[in-house]
């Protein structure tokens, strides 16, 4: 048996939920509930790609699911430590009311926008996407990459789409794709090499015949 950070994780935002319900508005425990409750939201992240595939592929390429799903949040916890509320306020006239729908339909179409870049299998755009729509469109156009979730539902039934997304993934400038493997092993540890698929001899018989 391992237990991985995700158990005691679940178990602190469990307690702090219900610490932060049962306890009054203006009683200090609500600050330990956010304190306990943001100790197990890290913990959870940490662990994202485990409970994703249902396997330990924390040191795997696979693994780096855990550190997009940690920059989305802490993205999403900037916009709202910035301020980021359209709703919210009491005893609005008809004018706010209309600028604040109009604001709140904006962020709905951004964040459909984020969630498609995130499917394409563009992370890094998608957190820069939650401050910056212009890069959230362009994700969301934009090829998805190869063995994105987007790629596994849609290109199976398009295989020209899919064999382009595969060649502009190819043609990547090596220096990007370079700073972006140095970015990723910086925050979460170079992943494990992937072993070496073994030759049984089938492919040759295969061939001989």
């Amino acid at each position: 048996m391992h237990v991985h950070h995700v158990v005691p994780g679940t178990l602190l935002l469990i307690g702090g939920g219900l610490l932060a319900v049962g306890t009054p508005p203006h009683a200090p425990w609500r600050e330990v509930a956010g304190v306990v409750v943001g100790i197990g939201a890290a913990l959870v992240l940490d662990e994202f790609a485990l409970i994703l595939h249902l396997e330990d592929v924390y040191w795997q390429q696979a693994g780096r699911a855990s550190v997009n799903a940690v920059l989305l949040a802490a993205g999403l916890m900037g916009c709202v430590l910035l301020g980021f509320s359209p709703l919210g306020v009491n005893d609005m006239r008809g004018q706010e009311w209309a600028v604040r729908m109009v604001v709140v339909a904006d962020i709905v179409v951004g964040v459909l926008l984020v969630v498609a870049t995130l499917l394409k299998g563009k992370y890094g755009m998608a957190l820069l996407g939650v401050f910056l729509i212009p890069l959230a469109v362009v994700g969301s156009v934009r090829l998805a990459r190869p063995n994105s979730p987007w790629d596994h539902w849609f290109y199976g039934r398009s295989p020209k789409k899919a064999a382009r997304a595969a060649r502009r993934e190819a043609a990547a400038p090596p220096l990007i794709v370079r700073l972006r493997t140095k970015a990723e092993n910086l925050l979460a540890g170079a992943p494990s090499p992937e072993p070496p698929v073994a030759d049984d001899g089938r492919d040759h018989g295969r061939r001989a015949r």
